[in-house]
């Protein structure tokens, strides 16, 4: 998987020894050789991992730069990697909390580093591929700025579930301890419940069980393929670690555990989970909207149309039959002009309240704007059909409409139209429009009342 990694140095002979090994594994290398040229350069051209020395003279340091990259709208996503030579506790739990993704020692194991830089790129890949879609959204006005996923703000704690998976007494106490301040800490196989993690700590120095099975299961599993993985690993056991995020783990943490630092891990993890879930529903949100009527929640047009062609398609091919449902409200310019249009928006919402509540859940109700509406309905003839549309009229008219602003509740009725498809050259086209003529005739026929539309003009 080739990326663009910015490498952050005042140095240039480690500059250039990072470059060499990062081109040789096919990486675009940008370089920079001072805290504040990062920060711009970071801005300027969107890398999708940055490697940070931490000691550099004048200006601001690694973890200044860090801390700002993090902060910025634009390049809060991009992943970091702390490159120091001071490998004491201090410094490592700096690094984390200015926002880094990993923290390694000079000098840089290659093994270790490209592992890491692999895992941290594979799920940028994924969040590059989430912003991208929301902000075609918001260009095409599906997404408004009001809907934007919420940032990746550094300096706010996400509480979660946290599901340990291990076998080591004093070890899960020590996790607990930890993690259990900010989060809910639920152990596999004890009694207590807290519903879906939202971080799963697994041991691959594990005794009773393989921590590297469980890891690949979860991965290749379907609800637990996005959970961010932490696996517990010996501090001089390098393949195992390289192993464990080569399955699929998101970060490691060697043993003997430390609180603070496992604290931090975690705050990362879950803050960048809840980024990529914000970014998913946002677009869900955004889909959503862009095939559904904002003033009654039925389906739009655009929907109609993907929907109906399919169909009709299946059912020229020999599947079975479709038929359309063309609906008019009797009189509904004169209700506007006699109540106003407030009144009138009060009573599309109910009749589309009473139009979903008439149809099957395998039918798709549709506005088409005003007083129009569709309903498509799969795997149904033309007398099911028609039998569905006389029992919508029926309720319809049944009892008359509450609408906020009206002095008196107002009688409402429909005229319907239904149609079939019936040839084998049948077409989306075609049988809106006998739809559209069944509903015509039902209005020149007095309206209230359901026509359905056999081919060639003849009423059924």
């Amino acid at each position: 998987m080739s990326a663009r990694i910015l490498i952050v140095d005042d140095l240039e002979a480690n500059r250039r020894l990072l470059e060499a090994k990062l081109t040789s594994e096919y990486y675009d290398v940008l370089m920079a050789s001072r805290g504040e040229e990062a920060v711009q350069l970071a801005k300027r051209e969107k890398p999708d991992l940055i490697l940070m020395d931490v000691m550099m003279p004048g200006g601001i340091d690694g973890y200044e730069a860090c801390r700002r990259i993090k902060t910025q709208p634009e390049t809060r996503h991009i992943p970091v990697i702390i490159l120091t030579t001071l490998d004491d506790r201090t410094e490592k739990l700096r690094g984390l909390q200015a926002g880094a993704e990993e923290f390694l020692t000079k000098p840089i194991d290659d093994v270790q580093l490209l592992a890491r830089a692999k895992s941290l790129l594979a799920l940028k890949v994924v969040t590059d591929e989430l912003r991208a879609r929301e902000a075609n959204g918001m260009r095409l006005g599906v997404i408004g700025e009001e809907m934007r996923a919420d940032p990746l703000d550094q300096h706010r704690v996400f509480s979660g579930t946290v599901l340990v998976v291990d076998d080591n007494a004093s070890q899960i106490k020590r996790i607990q301890s930890a993690l259990g301040v900010e989060h809910r800490v639920a152990i596999l196989g004890s009694e207590t419940d807290l519903g879906p993690p939202d971080l799963v700590v697994v041991s691959v120095t594990a005794k009773s069980f393989d921590g590297f099975r469980v890891i690949a299961r979860m991965r290749s599993g379907e609800p637990t393929r996005h959970l961010p993985i932490l696996a517990i690993v010996e501090p001089d056991d390098q393949k195992r670690a390289l192993r464990a995020l080569e399955l699929g783990a998101h970060d490691i943490i060697v043993r003997p555990i430390d609180e603070d630092e496992i604290a931090a891990r975690a705050r990362t993890l879950m803050r960048r989970k809840r980024y990529i879930e914000a970014l998913r529903a946002r677009l869900d949100q955004g889909i959503e909207l862009a095939i559904t009527d904002q003033l009654t929640n039925l389906y739009n047009r655009r929907f109609l149309d993907t929907q109906l062609g399919p169909l009709v398609q299946r059912a020229q091919c020999g599947g079975e039959p479709v038929s359309v449902m063309a609906i008019d409200i009797d009189h509904f310019k004169r209700c506007n002009d006699t109540y106003g249009h407030d009144v009138g928006d009060a009573i599309l919402r109910e009749f589309a309240v009473r139009l979903a509540s008439n149809v099957r859940p395998s039918d798709f109700a549709c506005r088409l704007g005003g007083e129009e509406f569709v309903v498509l309905m799969p795997r149904t003839n033309g007398d099911i059909g028609c039998l569905a549309a006389e029992r919508l009229r029926r309720n319809v008219c049944a009892a008359p409409f509450n609408a906020p602003g009206a002095p008196h509740p107002i009688e409402i009725t429909v005229s319907i139209g239904v149609a079939c498809t019936a040839t084998a050259d049948d077409t989306p086209e075609a049988l809106l429009k006998r739809a559209d003529e069944a509903l015509y005739d039902a209005k020149r026929a007095g309206r209230n009342r359901v026509i359905g539309k056999a081919t060639g003009g003849r009423a059924a």
